[in-house]
């Protein structure tokens, strides 16, 4: 019951997101799948344990946390909750504001090239929230799958931005050109654009 809630509340999140071409619906599609195994996994019993149940001999593993504190002791059991759990909620976090200012930001514009706000210091902010979220959710609950699945939503969502950007360039010509030259694609820089500059 709780992979049901827990997917239908992450595929309803994707759905708000406006899909004008098929392109755009393969990275949505494998951010789907990538949340279905993070659940199916979570709450179900992952293939993942089993896996590692073979190859470290041990009769029950319930996480990469009980295989890790078998492994090296109690100690890092610490760490994992009061370093890298938090870490990664922050990184979850920052995705989602990613994703809900960029997408306000294109509402809002209207069809107008964006390049203020997020847009001045990132071109793709959007797709770095979902690949903030994801990776975030990796270190949460990692499994061989999503493991998997995460370069690939990576190389997706490079060729879904090459794409957008073509399209952009051809409708805003020099405008989107020089925005293209100043601010990068995934990594935010700390100048903001001015486009007047």
């Amino acid at each position: 019951m709780l992979v049901a809630i827990n997917v239908i509340f992450f595929g309803l999140f994707v759905l708000t997101l406006q899909f004008r071409r098929k392109v755009a619906r393969l990275p949505s599609s494998v951010y789907l799948a990538f949340t279905i195994a993070f659940f199916a996994e979570m709450f179900g019993l992952p293939l993942t344990m089993y896996v590692f149940m073979g190859v470290f001999g041990f009769t029950e593993i319930y996480s990469i946390e009980f295989l890790l504190t078998q492994a090296m002791g109690t100690e890092i059991s610490f760490y994992i909750h009061h370093v890298l759990f938090p870490i990664s909620k922050i990184i979850m976090g920052i995705g989602i504001l990613l994703v809900i200012y960029g997408w306000k930001q294109i509402f809002q514009g209207k069809g107008n090239l964006v390049t203020t706000g997020l847009y001045s210091y990132i071109r793709h902010p959007q797709y770095l929230g979902f690949l903030l979220i994801t990776l975030g959710m990796n270190v949460q609950w990692l499994t061989i799958i999503m493991l998997a699945l995460w370069p690939v939503l990576v190389i997706l969502y490079k060729r879904l931005s090459k794409t957008e950007e073509k399209e952009a360039e051809e409708k805003y010509g020099e405008e989107f050109l020089k925005y293209k030259r100043a601010v990068p694609g995934f990594i935010p820089r700390i100048k903001r654009y001015n486009p007047t500059s």
